[in-house]
């Protein structure tokens, strides 16, 4: 199976969890830029939602 990707949380660019830093390494774009992105999405979506769906994939993501 080479040349396949696997969507891990990142084990050397973690925050919290590494969930952020997983999906930037997984779509090929900047840690700060998929964070940024995450936390808008949340303000938007009245905050809740938003730190539902990190948790869910904190657990559910493999550790890298």
């Amino acid at each position: 199976m080479t040349g396949t990707r696997r969507l891990t949380r990142s084990s050397h660019d973690k925050m919290i969890s590494g969930v952020c830093g997983g999906l930037a390494e997984y779509l090929d774009l900047d840690p700060t830029l998929v964070r940024a992105g995450y936390v808008v999405l949340s303000i938007l979506s009245s905050g809740f939602p938003g730190v539902l769906v990190y948790f869910i994939l904190m657990v559910v993501m493999p550790q890298d």
